[in-house]
């Protein structure tokens, strides 16, 4: 599998990416936001997460305006497979490709810890290799990880098995630990080809690293 990581001004998160998915066997290459192309072998692109153009305004919206993401959202639309980590997410929020919007954490405080996942649903790319109700343990640090829709999308949400994560407490009851409505922590579109989730799988690979749960998450996109 080939994948392209993104790369915009204030992106820090990149280089972690391309290790974890080299280290899965996969060959990766960085792509600048000034590129108007992609690759035309590629697999998957993934947006990551960092501070891209510093959060100025709001989280990716500054980014979402890069040449790059034009050719993102013409691989989007043609079935490519598309994931945004953390300030990833955000982006793809702000470009449309993804639903709802994220705001500032409700406590106005950067949350940075290992945090439990619940996973929502495995009928996806992504989430393949996981089982329904399974908790995870994946690191968090974001300001902007509030995730809202309104009512009437998280019902569309709900009916098309489109909330791929929730925060959890330890025993999987839902815990919205920064705001987010119906303690979302990832979504797709309604292709299920586009994913974002504001956790970092890219940083739980390895068990000196406090867990190794992101390897069945990222090695869903091999199936």
């Amino acid at each position: 599998m080939k994948v392209a990581v993104l790369r915009f001004p204030g992106t820090n998160c990149e280089f972690d990416t391309q290790y974890a998915f080299e280290k899965l066997g996969h060959s990766t290459q960085l792509i600048w936001h000034e590129e108007q192309t992609l690759p035309s072998d590629i697999d998957l692109v993934v947006v990551p997460g960092g501070f891209s153009y510093g959060d100025y305004l709001r989280s990716g919206s500054i980014a979402r305006f890069s040449p790059v993401m034009k050719a993102v959202t013409v691989y989007a639309n043609n079935g490519g497979k598309v994931l945004g980590i953390c300030n990833g997410f955000q982006i793809l929020t702000e470009a449309g490709l993804l639903p709802g919007a994220l705001k500032r954490n409700n406590n106005l405080h950067f949350i940075s810890k290992h945090q439990t996942l619940c996973v929502v649903n495995t009928d996806n790319a992504f989430l393949n290799q996981c089982t329904q109700g399974e908790l995870l343990n994946i690191p968090i640090a974001h300001a902007d990880g509030n995730y809202y829709i309104d009512e009437a999308g998280l019902e569309r949400l709900e009916a098309n098995n489109q909330i791929l994560l929730r925060y959890a407490d330890t025993a999987g009851k839902p815990s919205s630990i920064n705001g987010s409505i119906s303690a979302i922590a990832g979504v797709c579109n309604e292709n299920k080809n586009v994913f974002g989730l504001m956790p970092h799988p890219e940083r739980a690979l390895e068990a000196i690293l406090g867990s190794e749960d992101g390897v069945r998450m990222l090695k869903g996109f091999e199936a």
